[in-house]
């Protein structure tokens, strides 16, 4: 006879302790399962994505330059460095810092004051980003380039083939250009305000060269056969070596003007020597024609060692925006941990023309 009861179905309230036990186990390993996927697709989504463009230095002497003329300690500008174009009456500036939120920050970084004619476009509000172009339109000011002179050092070689006492020019001097790009305004003829945007070395200065001799002079031979011909060899090989007239020492440069002087003094005290004078003055005068406030209208290179950024240079002071001294330690200090040396530096900028 068939059973016709109902057939008991469990409930929650039915199942037992183990149960409910084992059901929470299998709850959590699906849990574990699911966020373990989740975090592993995260990671290679952020693993695999592009990498974001980084702005890089480019040759302080070439305003134009397309690579990158710093070592990897000066290439990246980090993370947290932005990159802002500001454009006053159409010339244009580079405008680096860690701290923009809006445009008024940007300026107030530049030190750009603004005057009560100006006109600035976007508001002063306006959030920033590396996308962003400031324009500024001045009434009553324009643009000027004016060209300056870099005076040319003088550097003393020794010559072995030169006789003692003798001096020889191998290199005539020639002053470099420097060129400044200013804002000016004008009342008539007279000038009322004048600020300096940009600068950058147009046409480094070539320095004058002076061989100067340390041959001895000759003995005179025993007047004998023998002597006279020991006399007639050596003299052939001096005429050999007469046209090996360049000196093997990068030389001693003959300090111009308060800044080379101070840098000559503090090196010479310091322990470094002639020749790490000489470097320095070469490279300086090529990088930013000793003008402090030196700024690459490219790349926001800054200071007499074109430093990127500028701010950099707190690390030797916090007058560094104003003060060589400041600028010139913190360039000798650059030299040494990136180069070993000063002159070393001075041979990669011999090499690659820039460093």
């Amino acid at each position: 006879m068939a059973n016709h009861r109902k057939v008991g179905v469990p409930t929650l309230r039915s199942l037992s302790k183990r149960q409910w036990i084992r059901i929470c186990v299998v709850i959590a390993a699906i849990a574990l399962v699911v966020t373990g996927c989740l975090v592993t697709r995260s990671y290679y989504m952020k693993t695999t994505a592009s990498p974001k463009p980084t702005v890089t230095a480019y040759s302080a002497t070439d305003k134009n330059a397309e690579a990158a003329s710093r070592g990897n300690a000066r290439e990246q500008l980090g993370g947290d460095t932005a990159s802002i174009k500001v454009v006053i009456n159409g010339a244009s500036q580079t405008v680096l810092g860690t701290n923009f939120t809006d445009v008024k920050s940007v300026l107030d970084d530049a030190d750009i004051t603004l005057e009560p004619d100006d006109t600035v476009s976007p508001s002063l509000t306006t959030k920033v980003d590396e996308s962003t172009t400031i324009t500024i339109n001045r009434a009553g000011a324009v643009i000027e380039n004016v060209d300056k002179d870099i005076a040319y050092n003088t550097i003393r070689k020794e010559d072995p083939n030169l006789a003692q006492g003798s001096e020889k020019v191998q290199t005539e001097g020639k002053n470099g250009v420097l060129e400044v790009t200013n804002l000016v305004q004008r009342s008539g003829n007279k000038v009322i305000s004048s600020n300096e945007l940009t600068s950058y070395v147009k046409t480094a200065p070539v320095d004058k060269v002076v061989l100067v001799g340390t041959k001895a002079p000759a003995k005179q031979p025993a007047a004998t056969t023998s002597g006279s011909s020991n006399s007639g060899s050596n003299s052939g090989s001096s005429s050999n070596n007469s046209g090996n007239s360049g000196a093997s020492s990068i030389g001693t440069t003959t300090p111009i003007g308060e800044m080379q002087q101070w840098a000559h003094d503090y090196l010479l005290s310091n322990g470094y020597t002639e020749a790490d004078f000489t470097a320095t003055v070469y490279i300086i005068s090529h990088e930013s024609g000793w003008s402090v406030n030196a700024t690459n209208p490219s790349s926001g290179a800054y200071g007499l060692p074109q430093a990127l950024p500028g701010s950099k240079m707190v690390s030797a002071g916090a007058d560094w925006a104003t003060n060589y001294q400041t600028q010139l330690k913190w360039f000798w200090q650059y030299c040494a941990e990136r180069y070993g040396s000063i002159q070393g530096a001075y041979a990669y900028w011999l090499a690659n023309h820039c460093y």
